[in-house]
């Protein structure tokens, strides 16, 4: 798999007729390590090990309803509370990051409301913290 601008994290691997999968620690099962989900998988950790977030926060690939349409979101980080603190879309590192991503993810928060924004494709990360009272956003250079 293709180097990420990640810290580097130890994975578990199994091989299962002929395909390769790997560990994710928050759905507690391996799955079908595809492009996309090498980068889900970075995401997580970098939740995990380097901004510290609990993993009882962290949920991966859940149905959300977007306009009457089911839809899956990659991570979601909540809040003690249960609100949404992080929504993060995770895109294949070939995947340029365009508008349309960022389309993506707003259509997912109009029902998630999330106080802020990852987009990633591995390579690039964009971050952004919402102003849900006064309809606005800002970029960030990292989570906090």
């Amino acid at each position: 798999m293709q180097t990420l601008n990640f810290p580097s994290f130890q994975f578990r691997f199994k091989n299962s007729e002929n395909k390769l999968f790997v560990f994710d620690e928050i759905r507690k099962k391996f799955v079908l390590l595809t492009p996309e989900e090498w980068v889900r998988q970075h995401v997580v950790q970098h939740l995990i090990q380097v901004k510290h977030y609990p993993k009882s926060y962290i949920n991966v690939e859940k149905l959300v309803k977007v306009n009457g349409q089911n839809k899956r979101y990659d991570i979601v980080v909540f809040n003690p509370d249960g609100s949404i603190f992080l929504l993060v879309e995770c895109k294949e590192p070939k995947v340029i990051i365009s508008q349309a991503t960022f389309d993506q993810i707003a259509r997912y928060n109009l029902s998630m409301n999330a106080n802020f924004l990852m987009i990633t494709n591995g390579v690039s990360h964009y971050y952004c913290k919402l102003d849900h009272e006064n309809k606005k956003y800002q970029f960030l250079n990292d989570l906090p």
